[in-house]
């Protein structure tokens, strides 16, 4: 008999490589986008009813009155959030807090500020403790402040 002659393994013939999709470019029903998408949404609702009328449009009556009264009703409803939290209303918390950030949103406006903005100054934060970063900040702008640390 004589001696087999071992074939090498044919290669497999490789696929090409699909390029890689970054998570964020991925969206289905069971990754949904980024949750600030909802708000960026709302302020581009309200950026579009400044010019609105006042009598169709609560963002334009709101806005029709001054930063100094936006910022007024974004406070109360600061404070309606606080009492539901205290009182440990979990469903009434979760609705005052959609109207906190809908009255923040509309006191950006009001302010010339966009979301993107907000988003750069929290990414700017990101991993900083919050004892160091709220002392950067007050040796920054020169704050002196009697809150509670």
């Amino acid at each position: 008999m004589g001696k087999s002659v071992k074939q090498k393994p044919r290669a497999k013939p490789k696929k090409p490589r699909k390029p890689k999709k970054r998570l964020r470019d991925i969206q289905t029903k069971d990754q949904p986008a980024p949750a600030s998408d909802v708000l960026d949404r709302l302020w581009s609702v309200v950026m579009s009813r400044r010019t609105a009328s006042a009598a169709v449009s609560h963002s334009a009556r709101l806005l029709s009155r001054g930063t100094a009264k936006v910022a007024q009703k974004f406070g109360e409803e600061s404070v309606e959030c606080l009492i539901e939290a205290v009182a440990g209303n979990h469903d009434a918390v979760v609705a005052e807090s959609a109207d906190v950030l809908y009255h923040l949103i509309v006191l950006w406006v009001a302010s010339g500020i966009s979301p993107d903005e907000v988003w750069q100054e929290l990414k700017r934060r990101e991993g900083v403790s919050g004892i160091a970063e709220k002392a950067s900040r007050s040796v920054a702008f020169r704050l002196e402040t009697t809150k509670i640390p």
